[in-house]
């Protein structure tokens, strides 16, 4: 696990409500198989990479969005998805061991 497409995921009231939580304006949600990634007109901002089991093989935030949970709100759509508890694959990165203490809190 290291921290570091297009069909269009459909827009739920409940997921606008999650989306209108975000600090970040103006990105859209896509997904495609096992892969969830939130992007803007101009880049990617974040990306989870996961499979059925709810094992998280690869998550990314851009270093310019990071410290406003995005990537617990990535991890949350995983979760919503597969109706599975996360697991990390190892092997873990530093930042994927910060995100892991922080998750300990979103437990």
């Amino acid at each position: 696990f290291y921290y570091c497409c297009n069909s269009s995921y459909p827009f739920t009231p409940k997921l606008l409500g999650f989306m209108n939580s975000l600090e970040v304006t103006n990105f859209k949600i896509e997904e495609t198989e096992g892969v969830f990634t939130f992007k803007n007109e101009n880049t990617t901002i974040g990306f989870v990479r996961f499979n059925e089991k709810g094992e998280v093989e690869y998550i990314f935030v851009n270093p310019i969005f990071r410290k406003q949970g995005l990537a617990t709100k990535l991890l949350q759509l995983v979760k919503q998805k597969t109706g599975k508890e996360i697991i990390l694959q190892e092997p873990i990165s530093p930042l994927g061991s910060k995100l892991l203490k922080s998750l300990y809190k979103w437990k």
